[in-house]
Order: structure tokens, then C-alpha cells, then sequence
């Protein structure tokens, strides 16, 4: 593919991230997509592509055999494979957004760097336009629900900065909200005393790809007091929707505001 000045934009695509490889397909250039993580799951055409390893475990032999012209990065924690990858003479492009802004400017980004500007800047109208429209059908409720999300069960990560936002959009009020400005996740541990401290009366959890065991939550000391354990109002929520930052969070979007919409139904 040719832009206006004779540019040939990247043929051979790997994606070392879910959201990349997503994004791409939904720009019209999975075609060019060559290689993608194996914790890929959108689209299903993406899932028939090459394997070159996972989200922090990466094959640079598998990468390298691709012969890419560009390989697609997301976060501090893939610099490790990003500078291999750079020293092998591979162009890079590492996107670290934690905000859902920083996620629809990474589809823009990226979107112009595969030769898809305008492609990407609709996509991105679109997905401002269902958290518009979430946002303003929650504004009405007069009282917004406490809610835990957990990103990991041990130590307990509470969740990062697009999750947090999520869930105010979609009605509820992020118990440890003032905690997500906090890049690592590591700044991100709570104490079990502290979520019971906080009640939430909603919890959520998804735990990086791992089921979530709901009974290791309900047995926690001291839970069985927490208005969302005694009500029954734990949640898993696929990580796939909610804690890949691309397109996909709509779906993560739409699935914690049914959960905050029914909770105040039954309230």
C-alpha cells in the first residue's frame, strides 16, 4: 500500500499484543498482519496467524523469521523485547497508553503508521461516541454504586487508570479511584483489610488471563461482610474486554454498565 507521497506503508505486520492486532483488523489491514501474540482472541481470522509468543515471553527467532517491516509493541514491560527487536535492525512502534484517551490516541498512532488515518479516526468517533452515549443514559442515576475491581489476587492489584474510568462512565464509583494515576501495577497493591474497609458493593475481577477462582474471594477473612459478597454481586469480567487497551473495551464498557444498571434495578 502506497500513501500520497510514493511511501510504501508496512507490508509484514507482527503484533506483540492483543490490541494491536485488533486494532489492525479493524482498520483493514489484517492482511498485512504476519504475526501476532498468542493470548490473541479478536478477530478470529487474527487467531490464524503465525505465534510468536506472549505478552512478556517473546521468540525473537520467530519474530525475526517473519521478516517484518514493522513490529507493533505496547508498555514498559515488552521494552525488553522492543530493544532486541530495535538491535536486530526492526522497526518498533511502542505505544504505553493507561488512559482511555492515551488508548484512542494509540489507535490514531497507529492508525498513520499502517496507512490507515482515516480508517482509524473513524473507529475512534465511534467509540467516543458509545462512551458519550454510556455516560449520559448513568449520569441519571441519582446514586452510583461502590465498586472493586481486582487485577490480581495475590498480592491484591487494584485496577489501572482505563479500568477506573470505565467504570465511572458506566455508573459506578471506583472505591480506588485516587490510585489510578499509578502507572505500575505495583502501585497499584491493596491490603484485604482495606477493600473491607471501603465495602464495596460491587466487585469485579479479572485476573491477567487467569480464571478467577470466586471461591478464594469468598473465603477471604473478614469478607463475608462486604456488602458485594453478602449480596452476591462478584463479577468476572473476560480480560480480553477489559484489560486489552484498544477497540475492545467497548465490549468490557457495555458489560460493566449491564452489571451496574441491573444492581440498581434490584436496588
Amino acid at each position: 500500500m502506497y500513501g500520497k507521497t510514493g511511501v510504501d506503508f508496512p507490508q509484514r505486520i507482527v503484533c506483540l499484543t492483543a490490541e494491536t492486532a485488533e486494532i489492525c483488523f479493524r482498520l483493514g489491514a489484517g492482511d498485512r498482519v504476519v504475526g501476532v501474540p498468542g493470548t490473541v482472541r479478536r478477530p478470529e481470522a487474527a487467531r490464524d496467524r503465525a505465534r510468536v509468543g506472549g505478552f512478556t515471553t517473546f521468540r525473537l527467532d520467530r519474530i525475526l523469521d517473519l521478516a517484518p517491516d514493522l513490529v507493533l509493541a505496547f508498555s514498559d514491560l515488552q521494552r525488553d523485547v522492543v530493544a532486541e527487536l530495535v538491535g536486530a535492525g526492526v522497526g518498533v512502534l511502542c505505544t504505553n497508553q493507561r488512559s482511555l484517551d492515551e488508548v484512542l490516541q494509540a489507535i490514531l498512532v497507529i492508525g498513520g503508521a499502517i496507512g490507515r488515518p482515516e480508517e482509524a479516526q473513524g473507529l475512534v468517533g465511534d467509540m467516543r461516541d458509545e462512551i458519550t452515549q454510556v455516560r449520559e443514559y448513568s449520569s441519571s442515576w441519582p446514586d452510583r454504586p461502590r465498586v472493586y475491581f481486582e487485577e490480581w489476587m495475590d498480592p491484591l492489584i487494584v485496577g489501572i487508570r482505563w479500568v477506573s474510568e470505565l467504570i465511572e462512565i458506566a455508573g459506578g464509583r471506583d472505591v480506588f479511584a485516587e490510585l489510578r494515576d499509578r502507572r505500575g501495577a505495583a502501585a497499584r497493591v491493596v491490603t484485604p483489610e482495606e477493600v473491607v474497609r471501603r465495602n464495596p458493593e460491587i466487585i469485579l475481577a479479572s485476573w491477567c488471563g487467569k480464571p478467577v477462582d470466586l471461591a478464594v474471594v469468598l473465603a477471604r477473612p473478614g469478607w463475608a461482610d462486604v456488602a458485594a459478597v453478602a449480596s452476591g454481586q462478584i463479577h468476572e469480567i473476560p480480560g480480553e474486554d477489559i484489560l486489552s487497551p484498544g477497540p475492545s473495551l467497548m465490549v468490557g464498557l457495555r458489560r460493566v454498565h449491564e452489571i451496574v444498571q441491573a444492581f440498581q434495578e434490584s436496588d
